[in-house]
């Protein structure tokens, strides 16, 4: 059965920013960080002063491939992604929002002394979800929410979860993340997936365009509407893009239980294929 998820007492302080940690300035990071302007203003029209504080944390720098899907110029080549983008962002703004030029790692919560609320996490190998995850599992970390956005070629997802920790006890309403519901996305004994392209041509081949803009436009519709009303019946979703079907995942326990145990069934017989 559907229930209807509710915004947390903690996350509706309507005079202080709701603190984002954006993790990753790729295809899906980068398109999510330009559409939060949007929603940091209708935040504040709706109520919310402080509207959204946001960070954002990578390591890389820009290369020419990252040109072809991504939102840099050839100026931009050889400059730090967060940096960049930040600053894009907050001259065309007028915000105050932070870059990191870092890899996040699973200690990288622990010297910020205000947690983000939210961390959206736009990562595309098991190990960088995995840094992740152990961040926002800390018994002691505040993060009240976990988004996760994932793509391949021509289909992805977006899962919003409350990881377990000092914000988030143990509860059957408590929205499942997804490494809890798949978590082979975050298994760093499972392999990795092939690096990303060196050249434009195996870039469009690896990964059709616009995949990253539809996940990222309908990830932030959901948080709209989570911020606006305080409510959710659905905490992500699966697109194919070969088909044109977007896949709602309900907040349903339920259906969660399902989920973990058609992965746990799927998982168990790929390991036997390997022994």
């Amino acid at each position: 059965m559907i229930n209807e998820h509710t915004l947390p007492k903690s996350m509706c302080r309507r005079g202080q920013p709701l603190r984002v940690l954006i993790v990753g300035a790729g295809g899906n990071g980068s398109a999510v960080l330009l559409g939060l302007p949007y929603l940091h203003q209708a935040m504040t029209v709706w109520g919310h002063a402080g509207g959204l504080h946001v960070m954002l944390v990578d390591g890389d720098q820009v290369t020419e491939t990252n040109c072809v899907r991504q939102p840099f110029a050839s100026a931009d080549v050889g400059l730090n992604k967060a940096t960049v983008l930040i600053n894009r962002v907050n001259l065309f703004w007028g915000l105050r929002w932070q870059a990191h030029p870092e890899h996040f790692h699973k200690d990288s919560l622990r010297s910020n002394s205000a947690g983000p609320h939210l961390i959206i996490g736009c990562v595309d190998t098991r190990a960088a979800r995995q840094a992740i995850l152990s961040a926002v599992t800390r018994a002691n970390d505040s993060t009240v929410y976990w988004l996760d956005l994932g793509n391949n070629a021509s289909s992805g997802q977006y899962v919003l979860g409350q990881p377990l920790n000092a914000a988030n006890r143990r509860s059957a309403a408590r929205l499942r993340t997804v490494a809890e519901l798949y978590p082979e996305i975050a298994d760093t004994e499972a392999g990795e997936d092939p690096l990303p392209s060196c050249s434009a041509a195996e870039a469009l081949e690896r990964q059709e365009p616009f995949i990253n803009q539809v996940l990222a436009t309908s990830a932030l519709a959901m948080l709209a509407r989570l911020f606006r009303y305080g409510t959710l019946t659905h905490h992500g979703a699966f697109y194919n893009a070969s088909t044109g079907r977007t896949s709602v995942l309900g907040v349903d326990p339920d259906l969660w239980k399902k989920i973990q145990r058609r992965t746990h069934r799927t998982s168990s017989a790929a390991r036997k294929k390997l022994r």
